[in-house]
């Protein structure tokens, strides 16, 4: 009997060993659980809340430039180009519209092989060479089909008129041109200049307008 009784203590013994180890293990658990979902209701909060106020955006372009801003049927609505009304668009500086965090500074699509000593050559898909740039209240701004690798990296803050990138006919481009797009929160918006609207909103037809940039040097 007194064998029996022995033989049982030990093996109770272990079951409650047992079930005290897993004890951290379901604390980690709930612990990265819970991280998680705290992680998530933030991620949705922000989300949902309104947008800011839309920020004083400039032409992408430098100070005094005169540029041509149109979109043609199935561009999208609000998608704008832009070409210069004089010079040579190859490799004319891009500028951001407004101070801002830079997201996004790389490659969308392919490359394509379309430059300045082959404008001819085959197109790439997408939007080549481009940049984003988040300027807080889920205000962004985006340009695309730039010349070469954007000169701003992923969390670079930038300025107002700071140089981004040259244009270029990377990704899915005709000709040299600078693709250029603001959102409110996830949605295209018609793009302002100055405070202005562009003009630029639907793509049921070609057409153009023209501007000039006040994408200035502070006090000039």
């Amino acid at each position: 009997m007194l064998g029996m009784v022995t033989t049982g203590h030990p093996h109770s013994s272990r079951i409650r060993h047992r079930s005290r180890r897993r004890r951290p293990f379901l604390v980690v658990l709930v612990a990265t659980t819970s991280a998680i979902l705290v992680a998530v209701a933030v991620v949705v909060a922000l989300a949902l809340r309104p947008p800011g106020p839309r920020p004083l955006f400039q032409l992408p372009v430098a100070c005094g430039e005169t540029w041509q801003l149109g979109t043609y049927p199935g561009h999208d609505d609000y998608d704008v180009d832009l070409f210069p009304t004089e010079g040579e668009a190859w490799g004319r500086p891009v500028l951001a519209s407004y101070a801002g965090r830079v997201t996004v500074a790389g490659i969308n699509g392919s490359l394509g092989g379309r430059t300045p000593e082959n404008p001819d050559g085959p197109r790439g898909r997408g939007g080549g060479y481009w940049v984003k740039i988040d300027h807080g209240g889920r205000w962004e701004t985006q340009y695309l089909h730039l010349l070469e690798e954007p000169l701003v990296r992923v969390g670079q803050r930038v300025a107002r008129g700071e140089q981004i990138g040259r244009v270029g006919s990377t990704g899915n481009s005709g000709a040299p041109h600078l693709h250029y797009e603001q959102r409110r929160g996830w949605q295209k918006v018609e793009t302002y200049f100055d405070g202005a609207p562009s003009g630029i909103t639907h793509d049921d037809a070609e057409y153009t307008v023209t501007r000039t940039s006040q994408n200035c040097p502070s006090g000039s």
